[in-house]
């Protein structure tokens, strides 16, 4: 006999959903084991939003939710029609948690809080008599007379009848090692939320500065995305940086980081729109100065530097604004062209592309299909979603759907 029905390797988001579902439909008690080799666990789901932990997003329909994963469309509506965002809320509000959707589609614990979220998975989990350990790392991991046998590095051993890799994403070499022992493919890993990294005197000190709705689109490429636009002290972020980065994270990588970003500050407007509006200033409102008369919603101190790049002086009035200065101006605005020299890593949402190959998995169970018992869950396969929440989902329904399926078995 096992020591554990299921044992979860990983304390993260879809390990822990996974423990306390498998707990819940059961129909007889299960033993069943979290093992975490940080001091902590969900200590992604602390650190994320903010701190505020971006639960899920407002998008009850799986064929739309489906195209915000850059890898992973073809695979998940199937089990998103299964467990969706507003079966997640529904399940956090009967543990009396109360969200708030943002205008943006984001869902935040209505505390503002990640610990409120953690503080329900603990809840749940006792109530479900889940044993956590932490500063546990497995070893090695065998399959042999219907169960796996898990070495601990502390020289312990465990075994269990089902076993669950939830150890995020495949940057984690653990979670490679043990889908690889089992005949697995992975993808490699690759950075998929990322900002750019970029040196201009155009955006050089306006950290903190951003615009509503920007368009990034990377030069010789199909990716465009848009989005807000923030100026950090590294270069550009924002989800419209951040969704270009998930969806070109493989190209992007093979390019060494190195590219060019073109930004369309105005993405409301067309070129011709901006064209005309640019000219009916200079004939309607010909006194008045340039630089004091920011336009789009341009935040004054950006709409400065790209006057300054479009060679116009301070001291220039609408008036006196010359045909190709106009034009510079236009292309500043809808046309901003940057040298990205790398990447910096989001603080909050460190998410990679690559992991198990989805092909052998089979997404009604999340059990391998080349070894019985054997289930993943998370972004230890090769799926990844852009930043406002997806990536949470995706770990939730895999979780969600590893639970139902062992605790439905004899």
């Amino acid at each position: 006999m096992s020591d554990y029905d299921l044992i979860v390797i990983g304390g993260g988001a879809s390990g822990f959903f996974a423990a306390i579902t498998c707990a819940e439909v059961s129909p007889t008690p299960r033993r069943i084991l979290i093992l975490e080799k940080a001091p902590e666990v969900l200590q992604k789901v602390k650190i994320s939003g903010g701190g505020r932990c971006n639960v899920t997003h407002d998008c009850h329909d799986p064929r739309l939710f489906v195209s915000h994963y850059p890898r992973g469309q073809k695979t998940l509506p199937g089990p998103l029609h299964r467990w969706n965002a507003a079966d997640m809320i529904n399940w956090l509000a009967d543990k009396g948690v109360a969200l708030k959707v943002e205008a943006d589609g984001r869902i935040f614990p209505i505390t503002d809080d990640s610990q409120t979220i953690i503080d329900c998975f603990h809840a749940a989990a006792r109530d479900a008599g889940i044993e956590i350990r932490c500063r546990q790392e497995v070893s090695d991991v065998t399959f042999r007379d219907d169960h796996f046998s898990l070495e601990l590095k502390s020289g312990e051993v465990l075994t269990c009848s089902n076993l669950l890799v939830a150890t995020g994403g495949i940057r984690n070499p653990s979670g490679k090692k043990f889908a690889e022992t089992f005949g697995h493919t992975t993808q490699d890993a690759a950075p998929s939320l990322f900002t750019f990294k970029i040196t201009d005197p155009r955006i050089e000190g306006l950290a903190g500065i951003s615009v509503p709705l920007g368009k990034a689109t990377v030069s010789g490429t199909k990716f465009e995305e848009m989005g807000p636009i923030l100026i950090t002290h590294w270069g550009l972020s924002g989800p419209g940086i951040l969704k270009v980065s998930a969806w070109g994270a493989r190209e992007l990588y093979e390019m060494n980081y190195r590219f060019q970003a073109v930004i369309n500050w105005v993405a409301k407007e067309t070129e011709d729109e901006v064209q005309r509006h640019l000219s009916s200033l200079r004939t309607n409102h010909g006194k008045q100065s340039i630089f004091a008369n920011p336009q789009f919603s341009i935040p004054t101190r950006l709409w400065k530097r790209l006057c300054e790049a479009a060679e116009i002086s301070p001291d220039t009035k609408w008036g006196n604004l010359s045909r190709v200065q106009l034009n510079a101006l236009k292309g500043q605005l809808t046309s901003c062209e940057f040298q990205v020299e790398g990447k910096s890593m989001n603080k909050d949402e460190f998410v990679t592309c690559g992991g198990v190959n989805l092909k052998e998995v089979n997404f009604k169970t999340m059990e391998s299909k080349l070894q019985p018992c054997l289930f993943f869950a998370g972004e230890v396969l090769d799926i990844d979603g852009v930043t406002g929440g997806f990536n949470f989902q995706s770990a939730w329904t895999t979780g969600r759907i590893v639970g139902e399926t062992i605790g439905s078995r004899d």
